[in-house]
């Protein structure tokens, strides 16, 4: 890799190694005053140097791959003055023996050339034998000075010996040497030392390292997300990052001793369209690592979304209509990403073809049985493969015919058809789009009892899954620019398919038992496969793309071969595939004109079943830790309010009997006398017995009694379903309640996701909360339990002065606070009969609920019941208000005053305001 390095530009003015040698062969004094005069002239030069290296990166930012190795040769000179200074000044020898020799390498990324600017500086230090007290001398002397330069080193002294011996047992120690690169000192030792690694390291292991390094490919993948589409991605060690760039050369390198990436197209590992992606993505990739360590400052490989829009700043990208900077650059890397991907998988296809012995595979399992009928294909090794090179292009719907063929059969595609794929993927034109052969396949790959995620995949990675349907085509890479979507559009939307392939075929049936029965009585499966697909085909076009998704799927199901009906299904599903999960996690489902406006808009039970199942599918591949027990509680309820609606007409004919199905459920949990419970019953209003779930009644219902006619009872126990801390307060319900509650709690370092607050008949409040600490987990330990209902206790005691401890606490929010989100606030007088609803959008933070709480005490407002969601960096905080005597709020003075008022409390401004 010494060549990237001559490659760098006007060199000098990066570093003089020159004029810094005769400077410090002018220096005069004892060893420590000239220690400390050397490190003052090295550091200053390093900082210079790294100050031109970040100019030029400024001026011409996607020059990674010379940023990168412009910063490995300014490291290369300090490197080679320090050990000029430390052999010929502090450790002179006049006549060495043999043994004193020392040949410094760099290894690693460093030894290939490659450096971020916070980077490691991975060295090994060489010697012929057992190290000598001159050579300990020189070693240690080099290091301390290495480290008063502010340099992070990770270093290894060996001899040749040692050296071979670790690289045959240890395989990060033998990838580390795979690419060590003389830096200075003993010339010959460094060649010995080379021809001894591939003589008794390298020679006739080439398939145990391939297999190893594939292993740990795998592994890291697993680590790290195993996609590569996350929308924060890694950029060194995540999928489609740097190392699996690094890790095709090391397998190149390795089995066909190339020494660059050119090397692998004269090895037939990659063709020369190929070699420009591979050099295109690493380019691009160290760019974005160089920048994203400038903008750190510190040796970052993640790349957040605080960073992300600072670097496609610096990166020159621009707004355009419909998609933002930041998701115009996080776009290109997913692209670039994507590219890594392909280019991996055909080179360990072409690794499986060396490797395998006839008949068998290498890297894969066994081979499949030989299917009869493949129209004109073959199969080679078990896999599907092209029988000439134009097969394609003589019948472009063969692009779309391969891989119906690898789901009907369960094959994998040959090397060279992915190939042949990818290159004549321009050959699906307007024609075969409307070819009702290629969209019959088509539709079969995207409704298969199989695994169409995998096969559509395939399809997307080739290319052809965006030249067939150009819509999708355009999502491709779509980044989603929030901290709630853990995927790009094409990636969730696969994902979805795939779920949605698993619940059809019963696979998830434990987890959800009501989709897994009502998909066996869905009318048309193919419109439910078709609404996933086309959900959020209209992402990043500047408009509602629910709304824009249905225009397109008016014009695109005709295509596929559906009927007018499924048309029609497909579209309405489409423009409402939110609307089921925002009303669930947003509205009051107690309030039954909740469950009467959601089934008036859903209309037939057919449509409900489909959206339950989309919903669902939906949630789920967003990323993990999304879906949960409590989300699946919600939808549950409203599925099942609303089919009662739609089954028996617009009465609440089954509320009765749900509210009474409870209670003996309860009553049975809890084993209570008869009269007991009644008495409880009668205490408590319909609307509580249906928006709590059985096990919460009963813990309820044990807290009410052990309270007896105490005016203040809090309890707080982990509820391991939704992995959050219960905490009920039973208290005497009085103005002010709820927002004193909600400022304890983050006072006492939990997060509030979940509110739902009763008021007895009695005049009692009992109100149940789920509360997390700022890590997304319950609080389980006794002491924290117990600190955090002293903090309530205190806090309705009036025992601590809530205002000032809250503004004295610290809101920090970096993550977020990179998404620019401008609150608003919706009053709506016609969702409940009884209650004004409030909902309030805003960016997250901690105390918010308890801002937006304290509004509506100042405003003299009731709560009634709230409902929390949170969407990444954006909260959905919802409020079922009164005034104080219980009537809606309809005064149009007033509403505005209260909307004044919250959008103080979400802009984190009241609080100012007040003080002045």
């Amino acid at each position: 890799m010494a060549g990237r390095l001559d490659s760098v530009p006007n060199r000098r003015a990066i570093i003089d190694r020159r004029a810094l040698s005769d400077s410090i062969a002018a220096l005069e004094g004892d060893e420590a005053a000239l220690r400390q005069q050397v490190v003052a002239l090295l550091k200053a030069a390093l900082e210079a140097g790294r100050a031109e290296i970040a100019d030029r990166l400024t001026l011409n930012p996607s020059r990674g791959l010379e940023a990168a190795s412009a910063q490995a040769f300014l490291v290369d000179q300090i490197l080679r003055l320090t050990f000029d200074f430390t052999t010929q000044r502090l450790y002179r020898l006049g006549n060495p023996t043999a043994g004193e020799r020392i040949a410094l390498l760099g290894v690693g990324g460093y030894g290939r050339g490659e450096m971020a600017p916070y980077s490691d500086v991975d060295l090994m230090f060489l010697t012929p034998w057992k190290q000598t007290g001159w050579v300990e001398q020189v070693i240690e002397s080099m290091l301390y000075t290495l480290w008063d330069l502010g340099l992070k080193v990770g270093h290894s002294s060996r001899s040749l010996d040692d050296m071979v011996r670790m690289a045959q047992n240890d395989l990060t120690v033998r990838t580390a040497l795979l690419e060590s690169r003389f830096i200075w000192g003993d010339q010959a030792l460094n060649d010995e030392g080379i021809a001894r690694f591939h003589r008794e390291v390298v020679a006739g292991t080439d398939k145990a390292f391939v297999a190893a390094k594939l292993e740990e490919r795998n592994e890291r993948h697993r680590r790290m997300g195993d996609s590569r589409y996350v929308v924060e991605p890694n950029v060194k060690e995540g999928k489609g990052g740097l190392r699996d760039l690094h890790t095709l050369f090391w397998i190149g390198k390795y089995v066909h001793r190339v020494d660059s990436v050119a090397g692998l197209v004269d090895a037939g590992l990659l063709t020369r369209e190929e070699l420009h992606q591979f050099q295109r993505a690493e380019n691009f990739l160290w760019a974005v690592r160089c920048h994203l360590h400038m903008v750190a400052g510190r040796a970052e490989e993640r790349l957040t979304f605080d960073y992300q829009r600072e670097i496609a700043e610096r990166m020159s990208y621009a707004n355009r209509p419909g998609k933002s900077a930041v998701e115009r650059f996080m776009h290109y890397y997913f692209l670039q990403a994507k590219t890594v991907g392909d280019l991996t998988g055909l080179f360990l296809d072409h690794l499986d073809e060396q490797f395998a012995r006839p008949g068998r595979r290498f890297t894969l399992a066994a081979i499949p049985r030989r299917p009869r009928k493949l129209n004109g294909f073959k199969l080679v090794r078990g896999r599907l493969a092209l029988p000439s090179d134009d097969f394609l292009e003589q019948d472009p719907v063969r692009l779309i015919e391969m891989f119906a063929l690898a789901d009907k059969h369960g094959l994998e595609l040959h090397p060279a058809a992915v190939r042949a794929a990818r290159r004549d993927a321009r050959l699906i034109d307007a024609k075969v789009r409307r070819d009702p052969r290629a969209n019959a396949l088509f539709l079969d790959v995207l409704t298969s009892p199989r695994d169409p995620e995998t096969v559509l995949r395939w399809m997307n990675e080739a290319g052809v899954f965006g030249r067939f349907v150009p819509d999708f085509g355009r999502v491709v890479a779509q980044t989603q620019f929030d901290m709630y979507h853990h995927y790009t559009v094409d990636e969730h939307t696969i994902r979805a398919i795939g779920l949605l392939a698993q619940i059809d075929r019963g696979a998830l049936k434990a987890e959800h038992p009501i989709s897994t029965a009502i998909i066996r009585h869905i009318v048309s499966r193919r419109v439910l496969y078709v609404a996933v697909l086309l959900h959020d085909i209209a992402k990043g076009r500047g408009g509602d793309h629910s709304v824009l998704g249905a225009e397109i799927a008016q014009q695109l199901c005709p295509r596929l071969g559906l009927s007018p009906a499924e048309t029609e299904t497909v579209a309405w599903l489409v423009r409402h595939h939110l609307l089921m999960s925002a009303t669930a996690f947003k509205r009051d489902l107690s309030d039954f004109k909740t469950i009467l406006d959601f089934a008036e808009a859903v209309q037939s039970p057919e449509r409900l079943k489909l959206l339950l199942v989309l919903t669902i599918v939906d949630i789920r591949a967003v990323g993990p830790g999304v879906w949960n027990s409590w989300k699946r509680q919600l939808l549950t309820d409203i599925f099942e309010g609303a089919e009662e609606v739609l089954r028996l007409g617009h009465k609440q004919t089954g509320r009765k009997e749900r509210v009474e199905a409870k209670q003996r459920a309860v009553a049975e949990g809890l084993g209570w006398p008869d009269a007991d419970f009644a008495a409880l019953a009668r205490r408590l209003p319909e609307a509580y017995w249906i928006a709590e779930p059985i096990d919460i009644l009963e813990a309820n219902a044990r807290h009410v009694a052990a309270a007896g006619d105490q005016q203040l009872s809090i309890a707080a126990s982990v509820y391991p379903e939704r992995g959050a801390t219960l905490v009920t307060v039973y208290a005497s319900d009085h103005p002010g309640l709820f927002y004193r509650i909600a400022g304890a709690i983050h006072l006492a370092g939990g997060s509030i996701i979940d509110a739902r607050i009763h008021t007895t008949q009695d005049g009692m409040a009992l109100d149940n909360f789920l509360v997390q600490d700022p890590f997304g987990r319950p609080f389980d330990e006794a002491s924290r339990l117990e600190r955090l209902k002293a903090a309530i206790e205190d806090a309705l005691a009036n025992r601590t002065r809530l205002p000032e401890r809250l503004a004295a606490k610290p809101l920090p929010r970096v993550r977020a606070e990179a998404f620019p989100i401008a609150p608003n606030v919706l009053i709506d007088n016609r969702a409940s009969n009884r209650f004004t609803v409030v909902e309030v959008n805003a960016r997250d933070r901690p105390a918010l609920l308890h801002a937006l709480a304290y509004g509506l005490f100042q405003s003299k407002m009731t709560i009634h019941s709230a409902h929390i969601a949170t969407y990444g960096e954006r909260a959905v905080d919802t409020f079922y208000v009164t005034d104080l005597i219980g009537a809606k709020i309809t005064s149009p003075a007033r509403l505005k005053s209260l909307e004044k008022r919250l959008l103080e409390a979400a802009e984190g401004t009241a609080g100012e305001k007040a003080a002045a």
